[in-house]
């Protein structure tokens, strides 16, 4: 059962998405001086929060995973979903390092609000890396002041492709401004040293060159780690990975270097790695819908889903963002004319009714909770026929 002592910022809220935070960010022009200034890097509710341990540095993780001769799992970052409840259910499935949801630098070291509602953490949250956008040493500097006792690792987004984030400098579009990328993480590294553990996410060039001057650049500035996506900024997500470019970026850094595109099963972790002989994999889209796949499972198990609803309604998230986990798990595991009914739910108590009503959905505490593989269908179905 999932501790009631979360720490977390203030009540959970949806977060904007990268999109509405950019525009917010283009509304506010240049009148940040009518903010008011930061005087303490005390995130409200945190004093409690335990001192990082050194063992959960992903750099350590990585190198203990070297020895045993496997690579690193990773859950990666994702806009809205991959927040504390979800986090620590692919804790639970064999995910070695997990990111938090990219958070905006610039809204986040000026406004309280998108503290207390874009970063939720606890004791047990770890090992973490909280991933920033961000366009400028200043923002960089002052949010990992904020976040750093907090969290295991850093990681500077220079790969997110949405059109709002590249205009304003943030995501890919630093794939053309190594020099920044490489300033960014040299005064982190500069200021903090081996206390923080700072980590970029990159895409490839289509010139695979330009790419191993920006790793070898930010390998020199003192970057821990390296994620490289193997698809460009242009590149869609129904074209495959270019895992050759990624060996190649593998083969010119020293520094560790995990592969994100593509990973979908514990098979296709294990084939990445002998394509790209990477250290470490990164799935995203593959735990979203499948939270439990590094653990082996080739489909999303029951028991993930029973110990999701504890989690979700423990730690507290937002009613559309447990329905689209939830869809998003029992996608494939359902017929397609069931899972409308799921997404036509309105509000949390009628969508735990939904479940009830057709699956044996255990709480925590009964036998068997959370190891179900197959998902249970209530035997009692004479109801079904109104429903």
């Amino acid at each position: 059962m999932a501790t009631s002592n979360v720490i977390i910022g203030a009540k959970p809220v949806v977060a904007n998405d990268v999109e509405d935070a950019v525009r917010e960010q283009e509304q506010d022009g240049e009148n940040e001086h009518v903010r008011s200034e930061i005087n303490s890097s005390v995130i409200p509710n945190m004093m409690h929060v335990k001192p990082r341990n050194p063992d959960d540095k992903p750099i350590n993780i990585i190198r203990r995973y070297q020895k045993e001769g496997r690579p690193v799992f990773v859950a990666g970052p994702m806009v809205r979903y991959s927040k504390l409840p979800f986090r620590k259910l692919v804790r639970d499935y064999k995910c070695d390092i997990v990111y938090s949801p990219m958070i905006l630098a610039r809204e986040f070291v000026r406004n309280e609000n998108a503290r207390l509602s874009d970063f939720t953490t606890n004791n047990s949250d770890r090992p973490l890396i909280v991933q920033v956008g961000v366009n400028n040493v200043t923002d960089l500097l002052r949010f990992v002041e904020m976040v750093q006792p907090y969290v295991d690792g850093i990681g500077i987004n220079c790969g997110c492709p949405i059109k709002e984030q590249v205009r304003e400098g943030i995501g890919a579009a630093l794939m053309s401004n190594r020099q920044l990328v490489s300033e960014m993480v040299y005064e982190v590294k500069k200021r903090w040293g081996d206390d923080i553990c700072i980590e970029t996410k990159i895409r490839v060039h289509d010139d695979i060159n330009e790419t191993i001057d920006f790793v070898k650049s930010v390998e020199k500035a003192g970057v821990d780690f390296i994620t490289v996506h193997g698809r460009t900024k242009n590149t869609r997500s129904s074209q495959p990975a270019n895992f050759d470019k990624i060996r190649i970026v593998k083969e010119n850094v020293s520094v560790p270097v995990i592969a994100n595109g593509d990973c979908f099963s514990l098979k296709d972790a294990y084939e990445i790695r002998e394509l790209t002989k990477c250290d470490g994999i990164m799935a995203v889209r593959g735990v979203l819908n499948n939270p439990a796949m590094f653990a082996g499972y080739e489909k999303c198990p029951w028991g993930a889903i029973e110990k999701f609803w504890d989690y979700a309604t423990a730690y507290g998230l937002p009613f559309r963002l447990v329905q689209h986990h939830l869809s998003c798990m029992m996608e494939g595991l359902i017929e397609r004319k069931t899972l409308i009914g799921l997404n036509e739910c309105n509000d949390l108590i009628g969508l735990l009714e939904w479940f009830d009503q057709r699956y044996d959905l255990k709480r925590p505490g009964e036998e068997g909770f959370g190891t179900s593989v197959s998902v249970p269908i209530r035997e009692d179905r004479s109801k079904m026929a109104n429903l």
